[in-house]
């Protein structure tokens, strides 16, 4: 009998949570397991979830920065029939394909404010005497909670639901409760599965790289601030005879992509988005980008110099301390947000050139390792299954 997962993703800003949950998804379908990924966010072509099945619920986004306002495919507030259409959707989902292992993403580590569909989910696998083993995916850093009382929440919540918390990372970089304070209350149920990457093979050996300098602003939605800064701080280096190459991001505005493309002389190429993008970076003489967790981990296994800008808006903490671990560790150069300007970036340029970088000894087996506990968790259920005859 072939082990069923049903994988709940929910995307708001960038599409980094979504091209990690694509690279589990096809490693999950790789080794055996029928997965229907259950989409909550608005389409994104560059993000094709192949080999497995998608099911979309009713879109929702977020208006700008604003992760506390949620709207609908059509841009509007959504209200109480929405709500109550998404946990229908959801609910029936589940029921329709009896998956073996529920996987969802995020939750309730992050994501709270679509627990008025996922908790009446969660209460009703429990309710199934031979239910559905039930996961967490979630990253290695946690964005800092403003609110008291919410680690606590999060603690009971896992308690109550979940069998297991798949943390893609490697605690002997980051460990989980640096930035989750109740991971003491959860030790029993954490299982860190190596940090999740798109390269196909293992990490590459630390180069000089090539010709081309390549600046990326993963998603686009926030990156308009570094491409601006990078085309400006060009001419300022000793790689301006270079070739630079500009990746905005399918998000990126249109006013803003049409004047980045105004704005280069020879030897510069605008494009939104290159699915070789870890090929890219391999033959690179140098990355600019944002240190989001997808775009680090390739810079990472591609052996690339790199300067990295974190994005720090409202009080987002995960990239900037991510990225200064790795740099105190000589992986990759750090310039904070606030301190984004041309020159500066064109300071970081020399110095990221002038240093050689040091040799990965982290974990990047997270999509393997993922697919091989959630298979675990699938044969459990399975086992349970048969000794009562259902």
């Amino acid at each position: 009998m072939t082990a069923r997962v049903l994988f709940y993703v929910q995307h708001l800003l960038g599409i980094g949570h979504l091209k990690r949950a694509e690279i589990l998804a096809e490693a999950m379908a790789a080794v055996g397991l029928d997965v229907t990924v259950a989409y909550g966010g608005i389409p994104i072509p560059e993000v094709s979830f192949s080999g497995v099945r998608l099911a979309r619920l009713p879109a929702a986004t977020i208006a700008d920065e604003d992760f506390s306002s949620l709207l609908d495919e059509n841009g509007q507030p959504v209200d109480g029939a929405w709500k109550e259409a998404r946990a229908t959707a959801l609910h029936d989902l589940w029921s329709e394909h009896d998956p073996d292992v529920v996987l969802l993403e995020l939750f309730p580590f992050g994501r709270r404010q679509f627990a008025f569909a996922l908790i009446p989910l969660l209460e009703a696998i429990h309710a199934d005497e031979n239910r559905a083993r039930v996961a967490c995916s979630v990253r290695d850093v946690l964005v800092a909670s403003r609110k008291p009382g919410r680690d606590a929440q999060v603690v009971e919540t896992v308690r109550r639901f979940f069998d297991a918390v798949l943390v893609h990372g490697d605690p002997t970089l980051v460990p989980f409760g640096a930035t989750f304070k109740g991971a003491g209350e959860i030790a029993d149920l954490i299982r860190h599965t190596g940090y999740v990457t798109s390269a196909s093979e293992g990490a590459a050996s630390p180069t000089n790289g090539g010709h081309e300098v390549l600046v990326s602003a993963g998603g686009g939605a926030v990156g308009a601030s570094l491409l601006f800064a990078a085309m400006e701080a060009r001419p300022l280096t000793a790689l301006a005879g270079r070739r630079w190459r500009f990746l905005t991001g399918p998000n990126l505005p249109d006013a803003d992509y049409a004047k980045l493309q105004a704005m280069p002389e020879e030897g510069v190429i605008v494009e939104r988005f290159r699915a070789d993008f870890p090929a890219l970076l391999k033959a690179s003489a140098l990355s600019i980008s944002q240190a989001g967790y997808n775009t680090t981990m390739d810079i990472l296994t591609s052996g690339a110099r790199s300067i990295v800008i974190p994005y720090e808006t409202k009080g987002e903490t995960e990239q900037r301390l991510r990225a200064e671990i790795l740099a105190s560790k000589g992986l990759l150069t750090v310039v904070p947000a606030a301190e984004l300007s041309p020159t500066r970036l064109a300071e970081a340029v020399a110095e990221a050139t002038a240093k050689a970088v040091a040799p990965l000894t982290v974990d990047i087996s997270g999509a393997t390792t993922t697919a091989r506990l959630v298979k675990e968790l699938a044969v459990r259920r399975l086992g349970a299954k048969g000794m009562t005859g259902r």
